[in-house]
């Protein structure tokens, strides 16, 4: 099974899951996003990040270049608990 249809499959099952109403407001921020731009201003796959610094889990500074003078870079983003 491709990465998107492992994505497919989980939007379906999860999106089964919600009443209505918030599969809608779900669906139109969706479109709210889509309609104001946003996709043609992000980074493509393979493009180059800016350079950043940023803290860490233990408030120490880290600069994307110190890691990246070691290798390849992964980043993510944990958005907390909602």
């Amino acid at each position: 099974m491709s990465l998107q249809e492992k994505l497919d499959a989980h939007k379906a099952k999860s999106g089964a899951n919600r009443p209505p109403e918030i599969r809608a407001a779900l669906q139109r921020g969706t479109e709210e996003l889509r309609a104001s731009g946003i996709l043609e201003r992000v980074l493509k796959v393979g493009a180059r990040a800016p350079e950043f610094a940023l803290p860490n889990q233990d408030g120490a500074i880290v600069r994307s270049a110190t890691l990246l003078a070691r290798g390849p870079l992964v980043l993510t983003f944990y958005r907390g608990h909602w």
